[in-house]
Order: structure tokens, then sequence, then C-alpha cells
């Protein structure tokens, strides 16, 4: 890719278009790691509703084992999204280029750790671990794409996406009588990105689900060099004013 359309993608001067191509580019991600981690864990990892109802189900059963094991992924996935805000804050409080690039390395690092590590940790038993990591990962991505759009894009679960989507499609189908002063009007460009965003979820997901049957472990770190691809521009731009 161009080095111009790398470095808009993280850069701390955000535009609708740059928002909208990371969303893609992070939904697709997620979508792979949701998958992924479904065939490594049985589990998926992006999805608190249903972590947050399983809790609640066990809670109920008795089943403290698994109770433990849902409050370890909730509290994974909040600290990821934490943490996320706190590498942003700090680079937004020196001003750097790589403030939004930050997170986006440091979930590259630990989907490398997973691609690498993740086959010994399932073999020993340490199916905890696994699942943390991967929702640690995801709060860590929810985070920052929440940020960088002002919470207008999200990209590791759908069940917003699809609520939008059947909201923009209801607008659309509606009849206005020719007299109505208040006329009800879809955002098409608004169905547009939130079609666009569950598409690359679904894609991701494929790709995540194939690549895990067919490759194991290992093809998540296809995903971490694509991230750190996405990220590498702004940091090396720092490191450069620094060194200047």
């Amino acid at each position: 890719m161009p080095m111009h359309y790398l470095r808009a993608l993280t850069s701390p001067q955000r535009t609708n278009i740059s928002n909208r191509r990371l969303g893609r580019s992070l939904a697709f991600v997620a979508g792979a790691v949701n998958a992924g981690g479904f065939f490594a864990v049985g589990q998926y990892t992006s999805h608190m509703t249903g972590i947050v109802s399983s809790l609640a189900d066990s809670a109920a059963m008795g089943e403290t084992r698994v109770v433990v094991a849902g409050l370890t992924a909730l509290l994974a996935f909040l600290l990821g999204a934490a943490t996320s805000a706190i590498l942003i804050n700090w680079g937004r409080r020196r001003g750097a280029q790589s403030q939004y690039a930050l997170p986006l390395i440091l979930e590259a690092a630990l989907l490398l750790c997973f691609g690498l590590m993740g086959a010994s940790l399932g073999a020993s038993g340490q199916v905890a671990a696994i699942v943390a990591l991967l929702c640690f990962v995801m709060g860590l991505q929810n985070a920052i794409i929440t940020k960088v759009s002002r919470a207008e894009i999200r990209t590791t679960h759908v069940t917003g996406l699809v609520t939008d989507i059947g909201i923009e499609l209801g607008k659309l189908l509606y009849w206005n009588a020719s007299t109505a002063s208040d006329r009800v009007a879809a955002d098409r460009d608004k169905l547009l990105l939130l079609g666009s965003l569950l598409a690359m979820f679904l894609l991701g997901g494929l790709v995540g689900a194939f690549g895990f049957k067919y490759l194991g472990y290992i093809s998540t770190v296809p995903l971490a060099v694509a991230l750190l691809s996405l990220a590498i521009i702004p940091v090396i731009d720092d490191f450069l004013l620094a060194r200047n």
C-alpha cells in the first residue's frame, strides 16, 4: 500500500474516510480472531453479552469454575479496553503521531504470541489463558476504533451493526405521504458503512475459520503482520522526529 495511505489510517489527523478504512480493516481482523479463537477454545472471545449471560447461568447452577472463567474473560476484555485508552492518552499528551498506532502494535504482538505459542498452551490445557489473551485483544481493539471514530464505529461485535442496519432499512422502506412535512429518509452513506463493516467481519470470520481449520494457530501470524503494517508508519515518523 502507498505510504500516505498507511500513514492516514492511524494518524492523529482523522477524517471520515480514514476512520472507515481503519474500521473495515479492524472488522476483518476481529472476525478472523473471533472465528479462529472459537476453533481454538470453543468460545467466541469478543461476545461479552454471551459471556455475561453465561456468568449468570453458571452462577445459578453453582458452576463455580465456569463463573471464575467467565469473570476472567470479562475482566480481560475490560483491561484491554483500559490499556488502549491509557496508551492513546499517553501518546496524545506527548503529541505523538503514533498515539493510535501504539495499541495496534500491542495487539499485533499479542496475536503473534498467540500464533506462535497457542498450540503449546492448548496442549498443556491452558485454555483459560488463551481465552483471557483473546478477550484482552478484542477489548484493546474495540477501544481503539471507538476512540478514533468517537464511538461511531465498532468492530469486534455485530449486534449493534445489524440493529442499525435494520433501522436504516426501515427508514429506506418507509412510505412517505406526499404531503408529509417530516419525511423519513434513510442515511444511505451510514447504511453503506454498516453493511461494509458487517461484510468485512463475515469475510474475516471465514478466513479465520478456514485458516485455523487447515493451518492451526500459525494462521494468526498474517493477521499480526497486517496489523503491524497498519501501525508502523506513524511509529517510524515519531522515531525520525525524535532524532531530529
